[in-house]
């Protein structure tokens, strides 16, 4: 059931794909919000006293669901269009900052 969203997103048919490449300014700014987005949920959690996986879970679903919605937005017909490649660097920033935070605890 929790795989169901992922599913239909990727079923959906973007309305375009971006033609952009690995490497990038944009990239790195992929990378870096969803880190620290990604920290900042966890650090959320842990102040409303959740236990750690679920402060850890909710980090990193925060992180990529913004990153998934901002890709979302993108695909539609008067935007850049959907990256796969800018997705790849939400999800590679969201276990980054998941990571170092609690690296850094």
């Amino acid at each position: 059931m929790r795989l169901l969203p992922l599913i239909l997103l990727c079923c959906s048919g973007c309305s375009h794909m971006a033609q952009d490449s690995w490497t990038g300014k944009d990239k790195a700014e992929h990378f870096f919000s969803s880190a620290f987005l990604s920290a900042a949920g966890t650090a959320y959690g842990e102040r409303q006293n959740w236990h750690e996986s679920h402060s850890g879970g909710f980090g990193l679903l925060f992180s990529i669901s913004l990153g998934a919605g901002k890709e979302f937005y993108d695909s539609r017909e008067a935007g850049s269009g959907w990256s796969w490649k800018d997705f790849s660097w939400d999800i590679a920033g969201a276990a980054t900052g998941y990571a170092l935070w609690n690296t850094a605890r």
